[in-house]
């Protein structure tokens, strides 16, 4: 199976750009920059005037802390550091005391781009059991972002998964704890996240964004969960129709076990339409299937195609290639002479079957109104080998005909979710949006 333009990995990074950051912007955030919630830590002393009496903090430690927020604003981290390791060598520190130590190392470590070492800390600040349950979603968050940065994936999922039980709402922490499952293998679990928040955003009325819908689809991938792999890429094209995703959508479809050999040619047509068509093999083969299915009006323009793209007439093949289209072009000449000639018989028969492929015929000719009342009338009449392809093919017919509408209505009615439904399904999408 294809990959969604190559990988999600690639669109990955430049949606994380601010993890690159993530140490910079964390030291800049904790020192009252604003942005993700954290209480600004300097100065030490009229910050812990404010603390309740049993959070105290003695000069042993208190001025060390606050030396190290001076030299953390002169952007001199490895002071900071050393300023910080001086007050955790005071001994007997209150359960206060180490949670303001952890909180500062946390700061100087992200300044300083030590993203391993700014998540523990951060982490050890939100298990402290002196700060408030607002506090701890704060340093719950940084820790998530900064072991996101050290690309300790597990533990950012870990650490995301428990920040959203406890009540975070943070919708940059959502996307990287999604992302972090991703990166951590954990497929099955950011395939039901993500799912989690596409439906929630078409629920409310939104639009899920492109890369949601790319990670989703590559969380399916990896699992080999075609169906999931399939339905992701629909919601793709209803919502970002580019030609990439219509080549991953309709080659998928190709590679399906439920799809019959027998739909082979209405996947050549809706790679016609949709300009997916891409190998000399694919117009030969659509021809080919064309003229079989006595067509030889379809057979010509799938041939005069493949020689406007240049895949038809060139190459060592070109004679063949002439030899088809000789082919085509005869058996259209013979066609043209015999139109008709059957139309009684085919009004008196028994079943539809005839009557729906002569009028998809008549369509396919030009004659659009005389050949989708054949089809109607072959409808009506009954007795299908198979009513869903008979359903597919007249909304196709009403495709060719200019009457869009009146062709997503019937492809509305093919039912289920095998090979002629899936085909159905893309051809509304590809008419309600164009490509």
């Amino acid at each position: 199976m294809r990959k969604p333009m190559g990988s999600y990995l690639a669109l990955l990074a430049a949606a994380c750009r601010f993890n690159r950051l993530a140490g910079a912007m964390l030291a800049s955030l904790a020192l009252g920059a604003g942005g993700i919630g954290f209480t600004a830590l300097a100065p030490i002393g009229s910050a812990l005037a404010q603390e309740r009496s049993a959070n105290t903090v003695r000069p042993e430690v208190g001025k060390p802390i606050q030396a190290a927020l001076d030299l953390l604003k002169s952007k001199r981290g490895k002071d900071a550091l050393a300023r910080v390791q001086e007050a955790d060598a005071v001994p007997n520190k209150t359960p206060y005391e180490a949670s303001l130590i952890e909180r500062v190392r946390g700061q100087v470590a992200a300044a300083a781009g030590d993203a391993a070492a700014a998540a523990r800390a951060f982490e050890a600040t939100a298990a402290s059991a002196t700060i408030s349950a607002g506090e701890q979603l704060q340093f719950l968050a940084a820790a998530v972002a900064q072991y996101y940065a050290a690309k300790n994936y597990g533990k950012a999922a870990e650490l995301g998964a428990r920040y959203f039980k406890d009540g975070g709402t943070d919708k940059s922490i959502r996307t990287t704890y999604i992302q972090a499952l991703y990166l951590a293998n954990d497929y099955a679990r950011s395939a039901r996240e993500t799912l989690a928040d596409v439906q929630a955003e078409e629920a409310a009325g939104g639009t899920p964004t492109e890369l949601q819908l790319r990670l989703l689809a590559d969380s399916y991938q990896k699992q080999k969960n075609h169906k999931g792999y399939a339905n992701a890429l629909e919601k793709l094209l209803t919502y970002y129709p580019k030609r990439d995703y219509w080549v991953n959508a309709l080659y998928g479809v190709a590679a399906r076990p439920d799809i019959s050999e027998r739909l082979a040619l209405d996947l050549a047509r809706l790679k016609l339409a949709t300009g997916t068509l891409q190998t000399t093999n694919e117009y030969m083969e659509a021809a080919q299937l064309s003229v079989q299915a006595g067509y030889p009006a379809e057979a010509k323009k799938f041939i005069d195609q493949g020689y406007a793209a240049g895949k038809l007439g060139t190459g060592p093949e070109a004679e063949r290639h002439k030899r088809l289209r000789d082919l085509a072009t005869k058996s259209l000449d013979q066609d043209e002479k015999t139109l008709g000639q059957d139309d009684a018989q085919l009004a008196a028969s028994k079943d539809g079957n005839a009557l729906l492929n002569a009028g998809l015929n008549y369509v396919l000719h030009g004659s659009s109104d005389k050949g989708l009342e054949m089809m109607q009338q072959g409808l009506r009449k009954g007795g299908l080998k198979r009513p869903d392809d008979a359903r597919l093919h007249l909304g196709y017919a009403y495709h060719l005909a200019g009457h869009k509408q009146k062709a997503i209505q019937i492809l509305q009615t093919v039912p289920g979710s095998d090979g002629p439904a899936t085909l159905a399904r893309l051809w509304i999408i590809h008419l309600g949006r164009g490509f």
